[in-house]
C-alpha cells in the first residue's frame, strides 16, 4: 500500500470513502450538536441574516433577482473558501486527511436519511397520528391530509429524492473538487431549501439560487437514479429492467428537472406509483404519477422494502468510488 503515499490522486477518494463510512457508522451525533452548531445550521444562519438585509419588498423584480444572486454567490464563496483553507491546512498535517474525512462526513446524510425514513415506518406501526408526526419532519406537505398509504408514499419519495441531494451530489462534488466543492454544494442546496421557493417573498429573490441548484444536481440526480436501478438487482421482488424503463419514461414528467429520475427509478424498480396529486399547506398540486399503473396503496412493509433498495444503492455508490480509487494505480501501471 506504499503507493498511497506516493500517489496523491488516491488520497481524495480515500478521504471520501472514509467520510461515507464514518457517516454510516456514526451519522450526525445529536449529543455533539447540542454543544456546537452543525455546519448546515451555520450556513442557514448566514443565509437568514443576508436575506433579511437584502430581500426588501419595495424593490422591483429585477433588483430582487440581482440581490438574490449577490447573496447566493457570497454564501457560496465564503463556504468554499473556508473549505479550501481547511483542506490546505489539513494537507500539511500528518494524517490530516482523517480529520478532513470527519468534517466531510457531517455534510453527507446517508445514515440520517435512512434513519428518518425508517422512523416513519416505525411510528406508523403505532398509529396514524404518530405516522403523521414522523412524516412532518421529512416533507413539507400537509400531514393531516395523508392516510397510511399517503404517509408511506411521502416517505419513499423523500428517500428517493434526498438520496441525490443529501448523498450522491455531495459525494459527486467532493470527488471533483474536494472539500471546497462539497462545501460549495451544501451552500447551494441550503440556499435553495431556504430561498428557492415559488411564493411572493422568494420567487424573484431566490430564482438564481433555485436555478443554480437545478444545475449542480443535473448529473448527481441521474447517477442516483442509475444506482437505484442497479440496486434492484439485489433486492428480492424488485426489477432492474422495469426500474430503467419507468425511469426513462416518467422522469421528465416531474415538475423538477432532477427529482423525477430517482422517484421514477424507485417506483419502477419496486412496482409502486409515486408522486401524483399532493396537498401542501394552502395549496394542492396535481402532478402525474411516477410509475403509473403500479401500487399506490402502500404500507410500512413497502417502506422497509424501499429502504433495502436505498441501502443497495449506497453500496453501488461506494463500489463506484472503489473503482475510482484504483484507477490512478491502473493508469500508472499501464504507463
Amino acid at each position: 500500500m506504499s503507493y498511497l503515499v506516493q500517489e496523491p490522486l488516491f488520497l481524495p477518494i480515500l478521504t471520501l470513502i472514509t467520510a461515507i463510512l464514518i457517516d454510516i457508522v456514526i451519522g450526525d451525533p445529536a449529543w455533539l450538536y447540542r454543544y456546537i452548531p452543525h455546519p448546515v445550521v451555520v450556513i442557514g444562519k448566514a443565509i437568514e441574516l443576508g436575506e433579511t438585509w437584502l430581500n426588501r419588498s419595495k424593490d422591483i423584480r429585477i433588483t430582487k433577482i440581482f440581490l438574490g444572486a449577490v447573496l447566493t454567490l457570497s454564501i457560496i464563496s465564503l463556504t468554499s473558501a473556508l473549505g479550501l483553507i481547511l483542506s490546505r491546512t489539513l494537507g500539511q498535517v500528518s494524517h490530516g486527511w482523517i480529520i478532513e474525512s470527519i468534517l466531510a462526513s457531517s455534510l453527507i446524510a446517508y445514515r440520517g436519511l435512512g434513519t428518518a425514513v425508517a422512523n416513519v415506518a416505525k411510528e406508523l406501526a403505532h398509529g396514524l397520528t404518530e405516522g403523521r408526526a414522523a412524516i412532518s419532519h421529512l416533507v413539507g406537505r400537509d400531514p393531516e391530509s395523508l392516510n397510511e398509504a399517503g404517509i408511506c408514499r411521502a416517505a419513499i419519495e423523500s428517500m428517493a429524492e434526498n438520496f441525490s441531494d443529501g448523498v450522491v451530489a455531495p459525494v459527486f462534488w467532493f470527488t471533483l473538487f474536494g472539500l471546497p466543492g462539497l462545501c460549495a454544494y451544501k451552500a447551494i442546496n441550503t440556499l435553495d431549501s431556504m430561498i428557492g421557493h415559488r411564493n411572493d417573498r422568494y420567487e424573484a429573490f431566490g430564482k438564481f439560487a433555485a436555478r443554480l441548484d437545478d444545475l449542480v444536481n443535473l448529473i448527481p440526480a441521474r447517477l442516483a437514479g442509475l444506482f437505484y436501478v442497479l440496486a434492484a438487482l439485489f433486492v428480492p421482488g424488485a426489477s432492474c429492467i422495469r426500474g430503467l424503463k419507468v425511469m426513462l419514461r416518467d422522469a421528465g414528467q416531474h415538475r423538477s428537472p432532477n427529482a423525477g429520475w430517482q422517484e421514477a427509478a424507485v417506483a419502477g424498480a419496486l412496482g409502486f406509483a409515486l408522486a401524483g396529486p399532493r396537498t401542501y399547506p394552502g395549496y394542492t398540486v396535481d402532478d402525474p404519477w411516477m410509475g403509473e399503473g403500479g401500487r399506490s396503496d402502500l404500507t410500512s412493509r413497502d417502506v422497509y422494502q424501499a429502504l433495502k433498495l436505498y441501502i443497495c444503492a449506497g453500496i453501488w455508490m461506494l463500489g463506484a468510488l472503489g473503482i475510482l480509487f484504483f484507477i490512478p494505480d491502473a493508469v500508472q501501471r499501464f504507463i
